[in-house]
């Protein structure tokens, strides 16, 4: 048997050890890395995997805990987190409610327009279906809401956290992106290879994640007109005064526009927008005496719990990728990529698709972490544009978290949907909204200046 039949079977067996982890439901990090050092002690022991890789680990460690980039990570997770339990985004909604609760479907427009603010402010995907499932769906239901319609629009409005920046997913993409583009360019012999940074995705995202809101408003409106009885006009609802509607719509945009327009207007990194946001929303939950010594310690050991979850597959994923490479997996994919019929729209095809399937069994942050550093040098190499490839797999990615049985959104909303709304509902609910979502992928695709133009345009 030869050396490539031999790594051939082994890269077989690590992709098998990593499935039949995941399945059994044991920690992604521990799956990750397991799987690896068990495949490459095998291939110690018969003489086909060169330990020499291993040795690199700690350099990948050591690197990871100097990322500059990835310290915005637990500063955006704090930052939503603590919006999240001050009750600020439950005061966000009832205000914007109040303004569109008298016209057809307004309540579905506020729930859309929450959802972006919140994605734009925190960048969490799960807490915002969390959240606004428990806060609007009951009365969305309590007002005769049809439960397909709510529960669809809630899914939908939630996920815009994956697309709208300041996303944590285009954090770690911008990061993952960055390294594969230099390799990239290095291996096609440019030794001052051009930088992707985490600042250009979230400008490359901005027109298609508004772009989806937009969407998404002109359905539900146009949901309202055709069927009144699914999206009634609220009847009797509660007056706020201009100085309420300040309080509860300030902070949000406040926040918007401190980590956003610092970004934009090149004041600030990504990272240290990161801590202006987590500061900000500290300071408006004590403007608005929602921030008690026990609620931070609340917020602090959430943001510990899920930073320690990002950074232990991160090292898990880097142990995963040098026993892959030192298999010769990462040859393998770009031999298999280079010929799948097609050339680099074939190639995309298959990686946007496997990353779609994946989307339905693992979380975004395993993705990012294990398969954009083997695949995307590859096409990198074929000349696709790193901001629009990201701002692509994002919407991709988003298109995933939606889409039945297995989208993780479906799965958040499920968990705290009242007993009345049946699966099958937020199932047939989601699925304009998939359609939706994918005319935005196929726009960005056809048309790469809604992802390029923008990022060249503030950087001259």
């Amino acid at each position: 048997m030869s050396m490539e039949t031999q790594h051939i079977i082994m890269l077989l067996l690590l992709v098998i050890g990593l499935l039949a982890g995941l399945s059994s439901g044991f920690p992604v990090a521990f799956v990750l890395g397991g799987a690896a050092l068990m495949v490459a002690g095998i291939g110690m022991l018969f003489g086909n995997f060169d330990p020499s890789f291993l040795e690199a680990f700690p350099n990948r460690i050591f690197g990871t805990i100097n990322n500059t980039t990835l310290m915005a990570v637990p500063l955006f997770v704090f930052m939503g987190i603590m919006l999240e339990k001050s009750r600020i985004a439950e005061n966000l909604l009832e205000a914007i409610a109040s303004l569109f609760g008298r016209i057809r479907g307004g309540l579905v427009v506020a729930v859309i327009i929450v959802g972006a603010i919140l994605a734009a402010s925190t960048g969490i995907v799960g807490a915002t279906v969390v959240a606004m499932g428990l806060i609007s769906l009951p009365t969305m239901l309590r007002h005769g809401y049809d439960p397909k319609l709510a529960s669809g629009a809630i899914c939908a409005s939630g996920t815009l956290g994956q697309i709208i920046p300041p996303s944590l997913i285009l954090v770690l993409l911008g990061d993952q992106l960055g390294n594969a583009y230099q390799q990239a360019q290095l291996k096609l012999g440019n030794y001052s290879p051009d930088t992707v940074s985490v600042g250009d995705l979230f400008v490359g995202a901005i027109i298609p994640g508004l772009g989806l809101v937009v969407l998404y408003l002109i359905y539900v409106l146009w949901v309202a007109w055709r069927e009144p009885l699914r999206a009634p006009a609220l009847k009797e609802i509660k007056k706020r005064s201009l100085l309420e509607l300040c309080g509860a719509i300030i902070p949000a945009l406040g926040l918007i526009l401190a980590v956003l327009g610092s970004i934009l207007f090149g004041i600030a990194t990504p990272t240290e927008a990161a801590a202006v946001g987590a500061v900000g929303a500290m300071v408006f939950a004590l403007i608005g005496k929602q921030l008690t010594w026990g609620k931070f310690r609340e917020v602090s050991k959430e943001t510990a719990k899920v930073s320690g979850m990002v950074f232990a597959i991160l090292i898990g994923a880097a142990l995963f990728s040098l026993v892959f490479r030192g298999y010769g997996g990462d040859d393998l994919v770009h031999h298999l990529l280079s010929n799948v019929p097609g050339g680099k729209w074939g190639a995309l095809f298959v990686v946007m698709l496997v990353m779609f399937l994946l989307g339905f069994v693992i979380d975004f942050i395993e993705i990012v972490f294990v398969v954009v550093p083997i695949v995307t040098p590859v096409l990198f190499t074929m000349g696709v544009d790193p901001v629009w490839l990201g701002v692509v797999m994002a919407v991709n990615l988003q298109t995933s978290f939606l889409t039945p049985p297995f989208g993780f959104a479906l799965f958040y909303l499920r968990g705290v949907a009242p007993p009345e709304v049946k699966t099958m509902d937020i199932y047939r609910g989601v699925i304009p909204f998939i359609v939706l979502q994918l005319i935005m992928l196929l726009a960005v695709i056809i048309w790469p200046e809604l992802a390029t133009w923008l990022p060249k345009y503030i950087n001259g």
